[in-house]
């Protein structure tokens, strides 16, 4: 391993924004717009830059956050969701962090030394506060930054 990219997972790989009445759902402790959300992305072109980005050594990171303010038992149910959403998508990553809405996210692969880590994430602030290297805009075409990762391995 010697980068790793941490991909978000709302809004950046899963259009969760695009289901239609998604907030409501959230904060009525639904989790439906969870497990019927769209990639944003062709998947089999995805799968097939994480693949081959792996092959030239990245790690593949998900951190994503769970519901504001959500129950316990919510968060269980969200976390599940996204696990099998990724699963169906056929989204292969190495390491998976399913964490409290706000959490910072460097915090959870902090403990890689010495690793360029670069986060792809749609949201500004966010992408503002990541310290641990550089960050890819997920509001623009992600497929493309990805393959120009693979030209510079």
């Amino acid at each position: 391993m010697n980068k790793i990219l941490v991909f978000d997972m709302d809004g950046t790989i899963a259009d969760l924004y695009g289901v239609d009445n998604w907030l409501d759902d959230l904060q009525n402790d639904r989790v439906r717009p969870y497990k019927v959300c769209k990639p944003i992305y062709d998947t089999e072109t995805m799968n097939e830059l994480i693949s081959r980005l792996k092959e030239v050594g990245y790690k593949i990171v998900v951190t994503t956050w769970l519901a504001m303010n959500s129950t316990k038992e919510y968060k269980k149910e969200v976390r599940k969701a996204k696990l099998n959403w990724l699963e169906e998508m056929g989204f292969d990553y190495d390491e998976i962090h399913l964490v409290q809405y706000g959490t910072t996210k460097a915090d959870c692969t902090r403990k890689y030394k010495n690793v360029e880590q670069i986060l792809v994430d749609d949201n500004e602030e966010i992408r503002k506060g990541w310290s641990l290297g550089r960050t890819i805009n997920a509001k623009k075409d992600i497929l493309k930054e990805l393959e120009k990762l693979l030209k510079s391995a």
